[in-house]
């Protein structure tokens, strides 16, 4: 990679043919990194979605327990932009006390291989830090 400067920014600019697939450009309308990106940035989308990876249902508590020390309103905002973007499913039994139960949707079980990529990396690198 080569640093590059826009308007006194400092900016990467890729040279490495292989991070793009053939037939795709940095320069298309929407650039999927970038859509990608967007679903899971922040803080606690990536620990939720890895939470909920490696269970098949958690309800809202068990997750609440499982990703410390986020807050019940931050847990419940980002839960909620999971589910409008289709990455998480959320099923609410009608019954006293309400049951809340979360799992990942198709969308987001394609994550997974990115997930377990990153986790190889992690193991990989995290004792040279």
């Amino acid at each position: 990679m080569s640093k590059t400067y826009v308007n006194g920014l400092e900016s990467m600019k890729i040279e490495n043919p292989n991070v793009i697939p053939e037939g795709y450009s940095l320069h298309n309308s929407i650039d999927p990194f970038e859509y990608a990106l967007a679903r899971i940035e922040g803080k606690w989308k990536m620990k939720i979605i890895y939470t909920l990876a490696n269970t098949e249902v958690m309800r809202y508590g068990e997750l609440k327990r499982a990703v410390v020390p986020i807050t019940h309103k931050m847990l419940s905002a980002q839960l909620k932009e999971l589910e409008r973007d289709g990455i998480v499913r959320r099923v609410e039994y009608p019954q006293i006390p309400p049951r809340v139960e979360y799992s990942l949707s198709p969308k987001g079980d394609d994550m997974i291989s990115i997930f377990k990529e990153m986790w190889i990396w992690g193991h990989k690198y995290k004792d040279q830090a």
